[in-house]
């Protein structure tokens, strides 16, 4: 059962609302004055809707109001009238243009004229992921200026831009994950049209787009599921609000209505992917997880569409589950994020240990991360106090998404200081910036980059909102202070009320332009090329890491079709000395973060160099090599002897080998 208004032929639309416990629901129609703009009212009706009962044959589908009027025009205004007194937006609307607490609009998604029939998409294998929050991405901060900056992204070399939450929400300020209309787009940002034309645009010059989609709360503001019907339950509680009812009494429905809404925007908003947030907060002991069912229902949409459509779950359970095969006892998920790469690297570069920045730090967890995905595979944390993560060894690299910096590993933060800001203070900073993006843009799992730090943009990403209810106001400033107190830092938090704090979250789009900044957008081209020159990349078969812990360096050979490369990272403060894999193979430089066309001090390592060398590689830099020879047949033997994968039971941190 699909909610909301429906257009029919012959210019009917139906208007559906569940609304279970109610005696009465009624249609409140705004009739527009003739001529004039949806804003100019000339009266208002009120029509019955029919109850389920006597719609549907179906007992699940009792508690559904319904009723299908004739020449019901785009942009008509409406809302519904509960018991004959509560007067509330239709939870499905798909368009609030006057914001969370007046009418909605109607949409007629078959008006808008589409020019990517000929899109298919592009496989989550090789994509280059580019994330964007549109209120703060460029000054104007609306749909249409993101379309102005595409050429520019697709110049990067990005294949795919992950947009955070679009779904309508208080005022015009917030990151979106307080979204209260799942199917209304945001009207600050343009609208459902707006949106429309940048999905057109960005296929039209062959950029995906992800969408990231609230499917654990909804926010506190112009949230009025609850004058409806149980949409949530008291059972369990989610660190931002109520969680939603996915498994009690009444649930069918509550389930149909998030899952047809993930269909809607692959359906009507031509979305590619959905980035699912924050899965560990969505609770449901049915016998199928409410996850699983969407997995399920986007699978059954792509193959009648013909090609595939993505989730990419976000989780902080460690848990292979949400990837594996729906027929091997998973969710069947295609992806999701690993923060344990992001905890890795941080560590390493910033030299950072409170919060859960304790359970990280040294060079053998990001070479772990390397090997399977995941840090905590069981293993004990400290920072929770208990095992974490199960392991994902026999999973695709492409089913993890891995970055440096995404929007809550900036923005909460106390004073959303980007990796530019934070480089530890024992090395050159610049230096660091260009070692984060070849560690895991060169890693075998898929990369996404958050918009700026392409050219080491070094404004700040804060937390922001913009309430009407000085209560909640307070509430939003208070418990982001509790949220730091694991961390300890000091100062007083950036108000989030305020609008100073999100003028100051706007990307610096001139900086980009000159100096430092220029020198590290082309270092990032560079090094999304060479990945992106390697079909196949997005695999980790065959791919060996070796962990030198007393030197803090981090070593992986791989071998493709018709070529090897070979990386050192050196994360340490000084100069260190070894040996490279296949010590009877000559091997190409073709990347070295120190040369001086990257603003570094000036390249040591030799230009070509045989594999029995030792070779000294500079502190805080990244070195990639390349083979063009195949094995002889007595390296082979060699280069696996030397390259044994460590041993069951083996603790990752004594194996250094040099």
């Amino acid at each position: 059962m699909i909610s909301g208004p429906l257009y029919g032929d012959k210019g009917q639309c139906t208007f559906t609302v569940w609304a279970p416990h109610r005696q009465s629901v009624e249609l409140k129609l705004l009739t527009p004055q003739a001529g004039a703009g949806t804003e100019n009212v000339k009266g208002e009706s009120l029509i019955e809707m029919r109850p389920g009962t006597e719609l549907f044959e179906k007992a699940e589908e009792a508690g559904y109001w319904q009723v299908t009027l004739p020449d019901i025009k785009p942009g008509t205004r409406y809302s519904f009238r509960l018991d004959k007194s509560v007067i509330r937006p239709d939870p499905a609307s798909n368009f609030q243009p006057e914001g969370v607490h007046e009418s909605s609009q109607v949409v007629d998604h078959r008006q808008f004229e589409w020019k990517d029939e000929k899109w298919n998409g592009i496989d989550l294998k090789e994509m280059v992921i580019y994330e964007l929050h549109t209120g703060t991405f460029t000054p104007e901060g609306t749909f249409s200026a993101v379309i102005d900056r595409l050429g520019d992204l697709k110049e990067l070399g990005v294949n795919a831009i992950e947009i955070m939450p679009v779904a309508q929400f208080p005022g015009g300020r917030n990151w979106g994950y307080d979204g209260v209309y799942p199917y209304a787009v945001q009207n600050s940002y343009g609208g459902p049209n707006k949106f429309k034309e940048l999905v057109d645009a960005c296929h039209g010059i062959g950029l995906a787009v992800i969408l990231d989609v609230v499917y654990n709360h909804l926010g506190p503001e112009g949230n009025y599921l609850r004058d409806f019907g149980p949409y949530f339950t008291d059972k369990y509680k989610t660190p931002w609000g109520q969680a939603l009812n996915f498994d009690g009494p009444y649930s069918n429905p509550v389930r149909d209505f998030f899952i047809d809404n993930a269909l809607y925007w692959l359906r009507e908003y031509h979305i590619d992917a959905l980035r699912l947030d924050a899965l560990h907060a969505i609770f449901d002991m049915s016998a199928k997880h409410f996850v699983e069912e969407l997995a399920e229902r986007v699978a059954e949409f792509s193959k009648k569409k013909g090609r595939k459509f993505y989730l990419i779950g976000e989780s902080d359970l460690n848990d292979v589950r949400l990837i594996k095969p729906r027929s091997s006892g998973g969710y069947g998920l295609d992806a999701q994020w690993s923060d344990d790469f992001h905890h890795s690297l941080h560590a390493l570069l910033t030299e950072e240990k409170n919060g859960y920045y304790r359970d990280f730090g040294g060079v053998q967890d990001l070479a772990k991360v390397y090997r399977e995905g995941f840090v905590y595979t069981g293993q004990y944390s400290e920072h929770r106090k208990r095992r974490h993560g199960n392991n994902p060894k026999r999973r695709k690299a492409h089913q993890f998404v891995m970055c440096i910096q995404n929007h809550d590993q900036i923005g909460n933060r106390m004073f959303g200081k980007r990796l530019s800001q934070l480089a530890a203070k024992s090395r050159d900073d610049f230096e660091t910036l260009k070692l984060a993006p070849g560690a895991f843009i060169l890693s075998p799992y898929i990369p996404l980059l958050f918009m700026g730090e392409e050219y080491g943009e070094d404004s700040p990403f804060l937390y922001f909102v913009s309430h009407t209810d000085e209560k909640l106001i307070e509430a939003v400033r208070q418990g982001r202070r509790q949220e730091f107190k694991s961390f300890g830092w000091q100062g007083e938090i950036p108000d989030p009320q305020a609008v100073s704090t999100f003028e100051q979250s706007r990307l610096q789009w001139q900086k980009r332009a000159a100096g430092r900044h220029a020198v590290l957008l082309n270092f990032y081209r560079h090094v999304i090329g060479l990945r992106k020159s390697r079909p196949g990349f997005s695999d980790k078969a065959g791919m060996r890491v070796r962990c030198l812990t007393k030197k803090n360096v981090l070593l992986w050979h791989r071998k493709f079709e018709k070529s090897q490369l070979q990386c050192v990272m050196n994360f340490s403060g000084k100069q260190q000395r070894l040996k490279l894999y296949a010590p009877r193979t000559r091997w190409k430089k073709i990347l070295d973060s120190t040369e001086t066309k990257w603003y570094g001090p000036g390249p040591t390592v030799p230009e070509v160099i045989e594999g029995k060398e030792m070779v000294n590689i500079p502190q805080t830099s990244i070195v990639l090599f390349e083979c063009a020879e195949s094995y002889p047949a007595n390296e082979k033997q060699q280069v696996e002897k030397q390259t044994q994968p460590i041993p069951k039971g083996s603790d990752v941190r004594t194996h250094s080998h040099i």
